[in-house]
């Protein structure tokens, strides 16, 4: 990523516009767990685009709202329906927010005739050509709500090349195209990460699979001072450096592109820091664990958290950070007996004074969990997106509001 250019460069935002009296077409992501009764178990990606919906409310825009829910692959699934979605979002707004069961037609172009000052669409994704990034599909979008500005809330889909996040924007003239708070707070607090970050800066990155992070490893050794590397990923690494992980997850065929990380970060001065060692068990769901060196992983066990010497050398390591970006948990802290390793993090981000940027993987949930997310500089709403900016690319939804063709 170039140094001198930011991630904002070229995108107008809704707060620094004149859209008063605009009629506004919102791309946002509410994509929210519900359980089988129909019940919202977590609204916080409903609450997070809140300032934006009441900004442009304040400002006397008539809201059109679109989301995705689920992966229903173009079929009209019930259970992904995004009526639950409008009953919690009238709640939380005090206002009375109009559901119309379509995205597209004549249900749509009577709805944004009628006199609701908000209106939340069905489900882009029941049909299969949002994924396609239909561009007639778009169009049919479009013609239907018949909008002034279109505005991106949705960081968390834009580095998907769908047809509401990519095509849609590309029908209106640049000057029309917007992006929202939310995505105004994402693409600032990752600035702040990847474009002149004050020093140390560390980056830990964890989760399952080196596979999923290849890009953002390789980006961020251009960046940080220290890379510190666990979860099950770590067993890739500890492989490449000649040790057996026993029935841990490996994954062979990334070994050589363990090696390259470490090379390179050598190169680089770069202090990469591994477990030294691990909580192991026969299987994922035996209480019977141990704590081993990660030299003495036995054949028949795998390891699934880091060990009490890994999270004191880990905390060290993070003692004068400056910048800290944390993707992907420690082990699988869904189970009590393997959560201490990403518990302790979250409790090592808290308490550090350093700028403290979280997201991806499971690692939010993690944060949540222990109750510490105030004490965060910024959690990212974004996963895929996330890590997408983390390797230094641009998102095909931030591209769709820049563009100037």
């Amino acid at each position: 990523m170039n140094k001198n250019v930011t991630l904002i460069d070229g995108i107008k935002f809704i707060d620094e516009n004149n859209i008063r009296g605009a009629k506004a077409l919102v791309r946002v992501d509410f994509n929210v767990p519900i359980d089988e009764t129909g019940q919202i178990l977590d609204d916080r990606r409903v609450r997070s685009v809140l300032p934006t919906i009441n900004y442009l409310l304040d400002e006397k825009c008539k809201v059109v709202i679109l989301s995705h829910m689920g992966r229903p692959k173009g079929k009209r699934i019930p259970t992904m329906s995004l009526a639950p979605v409008a009953k919690r979002l009238s709640r939380l707004l005090e206002k009375d927010v109009l559901f119309v069961e379509d995205c597209i037609g004549e249900k749509v172009k009577s709805a944004v005739r009628s006199n609701y000052d908000i209106i939340l669409l069905e489900n882009v994704r029941y049909y299969a050509q949002e994924n396609e990034n239909n561009v007639d599909f778009a169009k049919q979008i479009k013609e239907s709500v018949e909008p002034d500005i279109y505005v991106n809330d949705a960081f968390a889909v834009s580095h998907r090349k769908h047809a509401s996040v990519y095509a849609l924007p590309l029908l209106f003239e640049k000057a029309k195209r917007y992006a929202g708070n939310l995505m105004k707070k994402e693409l600032l607090s990752l600035e702040r990460l990847l474009i002149n970050p004050q020093k140390p800066f560390v980056a830990i990155v964890g989760g399952a699979k080196v596979s999923d992070k290849i890009g953002a490893l390789k980006n961020i050794l251009s960046l940080c001072d220290k890379l510190i590397i666990g979860g099950a990923m770590a067993f890739t690494f500890l492989e490449a450096m000649g040790y057996k992980a026993g029935k841990s997850l490996v994954e062979k065929d990334f070994i050589p592109v363990a090696k390259d990380v470490l090379s390179e970060a050598a190169k680089r001065g770069i202090k990469v820091y591994l477990p030294v060692d691990c909580i192991i068990a026969k299987s994922i769901d035996e209480d019977g664990i141990r704590v081993v060196p990660v030299q003495e992983i036995p054949d028949d066990y795998g390891g699934y958290d880091i060990g009490p010497a890994t999270i004191a050398l880990f905390s060290e390591a993070l003692a004068d950070a400056k910048t800290i970006v944390w993707n992907g948990p420690m082990g699988v802290f869904e189970k009590p007996q393997f959560s201490k390793g990403t518990f302790s993090m979250v409790s090592m981000i808290a308490n550090s004074t350093a700028y403290t940027v979280v997201g991806g993987g499971d690692t939010d949930v993690a944060v949540i969990k222990m109750g510490e997310q105030h004490r965060i500089s910024y959690i990212s709403t974004g996963g895929g997106a996330f890590l997408q900016v983390l390797e230094g690319k641009e998102l095909p939804g931030i591209e769709a509001l820049k563009d100037t063709n």
